[in-house]
């Protein structure tokens, strides 16, 4: 089996003090920083996924409903727009991404699947190119972008597990609702002992 590490919009921009935090993201950053140290090796693939916003239309609003439309963040040229430096670092450490996303440039876009790398390539297609069938799924927001990833991946026919100690929903209301959406979709869940005690 073939397998990828899909890391979700893990940029300061959804921590805090970014223009759109999630509490705790910080220290998903952290985690998923521990987690590629200890465990690049046992990955075929490394991919990340950023929110690259220009002119995303009404997904931005000077007035948000947080359902459809929410402040500015993501914003292409913005350091809060690149992967978190703790995350960043840890790439780095073990030889950088095998693969960089961004989506959302002209649009919504929550799913890593709805992006594509700096060839334009979409994110199913890479991954059939690199022969993967099964991915580990983190990031940031799980009620949100990491959700709609993972449910696109099991769309795409991946094996696709949820790594729970190293994503944040919004809201745990949200966030239940969400797992328990992706549970019922095929995904499995597991914990690699090094996030958040969840």
């Amino acid at each position: 089996m073939t397998t990828a590490l899909l890391i979700v919009d893990v940029q300061p921009t959804f921590c805090e003090g970014g223009e759109l935090p999630v509490t705790g993201g910080n220290a998903v950053a952290e985690a998923v920083a521990a987690h590629l140290r200890a465990t690049r090796a046992d990955y075929d693939v490394v991919v990340t996924t950023q929110d690259r916003h220009v002119d995303p239309g009404a997904h931005f609003s000077d007035a948000p409903d947080f359902v459809d439309s929410w402040p500015a963040h993501g914003v292409a040229g913005t350091a809060n727009a690149e992967i978190h430096p703790a995350t960043a670092a840890a790439l780095a450490a073990v030889g950088g991404a095998d693969l960089t996303i961004f989506k959302g440039a002209y649009a919504a876009a929550y799913s890593g699947f709805d992006g594509t790398d700096e060839t334009g390539t979409p994110l199913a297609e890479a991954l059939r190119e690199r022969g993967v069938d099964a991915v580990d799924v983190c990031g940031i927001a799980e009620s949100h972008c990491v959700k709609e990833t993972v449910l696109d991946a099991l769309r795409a026919g991946l094996r696709t597990r949820l790594l729970v100690d190293l994503t944040v929903p919004v809201t745990a209301e949200l966030g239940a609702a969400a797992r328990a959406e992706m549970l019922a979709a095929g995904a499995e869940e597991a914990r690699t002992g090094l996030g958040l005690d969840r």
